[in-house]
């Protein structure tokens, strides 16, 4: 608690001497300088300054459970039943998907400042610095098995992009069947994960990353073309606020899946498809098939019109990607 308490303080990018310090957190000097040893094992660069103290340069907005909650409407924290917040864990899908294994946990957000093992689709890494970007999985409960799931991960990118929206934040994309795009360039990514019985009741987490203001020296492992949403707003974003609109899109979304199905939702992700109407090529390690897009049918199968005439492909481990940038 102590970490998190002077991260708190040193959040406003202000210098702090180390007796006040002590003294707003009830510790020694040297107890304050072992937190502050801390900060650097979680990547964040912490100044000192002989005669004025420490301060994080440009400050950090942290994630605020309370500030969240406030921001949040009545059916969103109705359909959340409790919000975890960590500083820094492995991944938040991880943790979620192991206190799924021992209990019920629909309805349970999880969120990290940071993570060490992000991941991404297809065993990707996910750059997850410390307090720059968005990591959160949610957890909830279906009981129609896998088969009720087609077309979640396509639902949950839509609500992300109309969170987005709300804030202000148009031209973003949806690139099938789970990642969010801005001109072509990465900014979000979505993974789903399945434990219980797979015909039966089950528990599905909802991974999501989304950048926000990712360092230049995070980003140096991505091996993609990627954006974030300041980038894109051209302006600072409130983490908080942020994360809050995405919630009051998402949890509703994923609500009307559950008794709908992906069926209401696919004129609205047909109007975003990063894809439509051009040349693309999906491919596995084993198989590739080149088709013009044509979106998705009601279940969130990719459809492809190919050399042998329409056909549908489901999710799992296909990539997608444009031809028009080969």
């Amino acid at each position: 608690m102590v970490l998190e308490s002077l991260l708190s303080i040193l959040a406003d990018g202000e210098f702090h001497s180390g007796e006040s310090l002590g003294q707003q957190l009830g510790v020694s000097r040297a107890a304050v300088w072992k937190q502050l040893k801390k900060l650097d094992a979680l990547g964040i660069d912490c100044h000192s300054v002989k005669g004025r103290g420490y301060r994080i340069p440009g400050g950090v907005n942290l994630l605020q459970i309370e500030q969240l909650r406030q921001g949040l409407a009545p059916q969103t924290l109705q359909g959340l039943t409790q919000i975890e917040l960590a500083l820094s864990i492995p991944s938040t899908n991880r943790l979620a998907m192991e206190q799924a294994q021992l209990q019920n946990c629909h309805g349970r957000l999880y969120l990290a400042e940071q993570q060490t093992a992000g991941r991404g689709r297809r065993g990707r890494d996910w750059a997850s610095p410390f307090g720059r970007n968005l990591y959160f999985s949610l957890s909830w409960s279906f009981s129609g098995g896998a088969a009720a799931l087609e077309g979640l991960s396509l639902v949950v990118g839509l609500a992300l992009l109309q969170g987005m929206q709300v804030e202000g934040i148009d031209g973003v994309e949806l690139k099938w069947p789970n990642d969010l795009l801005y001109r072509g360039k990465k900014l979000a990514g979505v993974l789903l994960e399945m434990s219980g019985d797979a015909s039966g009741l089950c528990q599905v987490v909802v991974g999501v990353g989304i950048n926000i203001a990712m360092p230049q020296a995070a980003a140096q492992a991505i091996d993609q073309p990627w954006t974030d949403l300041e980038t894109v707003a051209q302006r600072s974003l409130d983490r908080n606020r942020i994360l809050a609109g995405l919630l009051n899109a998402l949890v509703p979304a994923i609500q009307q899946f559950e008794q709908q199905g992906f069926a209401p939702f696919r004129e609205q992700w047909q109007q975003h498809n990063a894809h439509r109407d051009r040349w693309v090529r999906l491919a596995t390690e084993s198989f590739a098939i080149d088709g013009r897009c044509l979106g998705v049918n009601e279940s969130g199968a990719l459809l492809l019109q190919t050399e042998n005439g329409e056909q549908a492909f489901h999710g799992g481990e296909l990539s997608l990607r444009s031809l028009d940038d080969s």
